[in-house]
């Protein structure tokens, strides 16, 4: 049986300012209805599969399960770094979580942020990639290339037998990826696999034991908390950085390609999602409220404001509550530099969108100034947050809509809408929504600190106290 493997990690930077340290883009709506991650999961339908494992990291387990709860899609355990260690390490955990109970299943390894625009052919490659991982191969999927692409790694196949693996090749300049195409036995590197479990450790144990050896130390002091299971955070960070292309495929004599020809992307970068992308009369493709006069070739995204264009030619654009960013298409590959920049600077555009999302629902920030914030709240129905308190600010809550149960010291109140109440600094208080629609709340925050670290959990249901 095939055992999905969702790889929901990393931080898509190239693909700000939509995507987010706290939020990338495996968990936006890019490119359809659905974010990218359900959409991965929905793909599988075609599938004779288990239950897919997720693997994310720790910052990320609540969205990822908001996500899959939201969408109603059938998910197994998911798996928690406490540390990016890239994909090597990812794939050995969830390769050692897949045997631990005598089983060997196939483990069909996606990233959970490709498009894939033909289902019929992504299935008929992995039915195709099964016989193989049978035999104790291990199948990477080679996308057949379209254009001369210098974004990608290439895979280049035996001319006499198309499924042997000759050399895994990085990324070429333009005149060597034309000539790639030209040859007709090089493919895009997917990043996607399928093999036994046990077929991938054996392979690491050989090639990289000490990656082996860090994984096994890490899944033998496991936790189990909601969804969720947690590796041990020591054993773990002593493990090396390092992908399954460098750490086994390159090294290993059982690697095989299997070729794909799906509508496949890794969308990389604004102008990637620019290429599939439906288009007006005009070349432009435009998300929201955007009107443009005299514009061409351009990819406009408006979250929240009316976009205008006159005039422009090859020009990103994309606008969110808290920051706009205005690009030559042809340079969007930099972006990444953009948010390095903003790390470097300690701004809080690199890690997070002004609307935050929680376990319990999700805050915006409204408006913030010397010794004061304001948030939006909206707590979903039968959610709470913690039982907690403030060293450094008071709190005033006005409900805008719903039912809100208060909890503030030794009292016990319920508000309904236009009523409010007042938190003083220092008191243990807790929030919950007892009702069936969603809780709206105006929080203004007041004192000398308000960041977010001052919070002193008593009681958490979603584990965080």
């Amino acid at each position: 049986m095939i055992l999905p493997v969702i790889m929901a990690g990393g931080m898509g930077s190239r693909l700000w300012p939509l995507s987010r340290q706290l939020f990338p883009k495996q968990f936006l709506n890019l490119h359809g209805e659905s974010t990218m991650l359900q959409t991965t999961i929905a793909r599988l339908s075609h599938l004779e599969h288990e239950a897919p494992v997720i693997i994310c990291n720790e910052e990320h387990r609540f969205v990822v399960a908001e996500q899959l709860r939201s969408a109603q899609l059938p998910h197994g355990d998911i798996l928690l770094e406490p540390i990016g260690r890239n994909t090597a390490p990812a794939i050995a955990l969830a390769a050692l979580n897949a045997v631990k109970e005598g089983q060997d299943p196939l483990l069909l390894v996606l990233a959970a942020d490709h498009v894939i625009e033909h289902q019929h052919p992504f299935t008929q490659a992995i039915e195709q990639a099964s016989i193989l991982a049978q035999q104790n191969k291990l199948v990477t999927f080679g996308i057949t290339p379209t254009s001369p692409e210098t974004g990608y790694g290439y895979i280049r196949a035996s001319k006499t037998n198309n499924s042997c693996v000759e050399e895994f090749v990085e990324k070429p300049d333009l005149q060597t990826a034309k000539d790639y195409l030209t040859q007709g036995n090089y493919f895009w590197n997917s990043g996607m696999f399928l093999f036994k479990a046990s077929v991938f450790l054996s392979e690491l144990a050989t090639h990289r034991p000490d990656i082996y050896q860090a994984c096994q130390a890490a899944m033998k002091q496991t936790t189990c908390d909601l969804d969720f299971i947690r590796v041990d955070k020591t054993a773990f960070s002593l493990c090396p950085d390092e992908s399954i292309d460098y750490a086994v495929m390159e090294k290993t004599t059982q690697a095989v390609v299997v070729p794909m020809n799906a509508g496949w992307s890794d969308i990389g970068s604004w102008s990637a999602l620019w290429d599939i992308e439906d288009k007006d009369a005009c070349g432009n493709v435009s998300h929201g409220d955007v009107i443009c006069t005299d514009s061409t070739n351009s990819y406009i995204n408006a979250q929240h404001k009316l976009v205008t264009t006159v005039g422009i030619d090859n020009l990103v654009i994309v606008e969110t509550k808290d920051a706009i960013l205005v690009a030559d298409k042809s340079k969007v590959g930099q972006v990444k530099n953009i948010v390095n920049t903003l790390k470097s600077q300690q701004r809080s555009e690199a890690l997070l969108h002004r609307e935050v999302y929680r376990p319990w629902g999700k805050y915006d920030s409204l408006d913030s100034g010397h010794r004061f914030k304001v948030k939006r709240i909206t707590v979903k129905p039968g959610a709470s947050l913690s039982t907690q308190m403030h060293h450094h600010r008071a709190e005033h809550w006005i409900v805008v809509t719903g039912t809100a149960k208060v909890t503030n010291g030794e009292k016990e109140i319920f508000l309904t809408e236009n009523q409010s109440t007042y938190i003083p600094v220092g008191s243990v208080h807790a929030l919950e929504n007892p009702g069936m629609v969603d809780l709206e709340l105006i929080e203004v925050q007041s004192g000398g600190y308000l960041g977010e670290d001052d919070i002193v959990r008593f009681d958490d249901k979603y584990g965080r106290s």
